[in-house]
């Protein structure tokens, strides 16, 4: 079954070649918490479509996401084999981009209210000068 198209904005960390592992590694990050990139591949590779996803592809795709902002290194843990294993999670622009994906514009627009659009104006102006 395909995957419908996502209702928002088409940013560009849900497009081209990485944008479904993208999604997955979003994904598991939001609903399971922080990870090593280890146990990003044993969850990852359970999604649909991605069970041959080497370990190689998750490492680079999460190293990618955190030199773009997305994902960021939060704390080491020592593995059962005597390494060292960083925990990655989800930063707040990975949460809103993951929002903006399942929502339009319009229909958020439609939804909030005046001090909610007054903040956003605020935070756009404040990039833009």
């Amino acid at each position: 079954m395909a995957r419908k198209k996502a209702k928002g904005t088409e940013l560009s960390v849900f497009k081209g070649r990485e944008a479904k592992l993208n999604r997955a590694i979003f994904q598991r990050l939001a609903f399971k918490g922080s990870q090593t990139i280890y146990d990003l591949h044993k969850n990852v590779r359970t999604a649909m479509g991605l069970k041959h996803t080497h370990y190689g592809n998750i490492n680079k795709r999460v190293k990618s996401l955190e030199q773009l902002g997305y994902v960021k290194g939060v704390r080491i843990r020592s593995t059962k084999a005597g390494f060292e294993a960083v925990l990655y999670e989800l930063t707040s622009r990975a949460y809103v981009a993951l929002l903006l994906n399942s929502i339009s514009l319009e229909e958020l627009l439609n939804r909030i209210d005046e001090d909610s659009a007054t903040e956003i104006l605020a935070a756009i102006a404040r990039l833009i000068s």
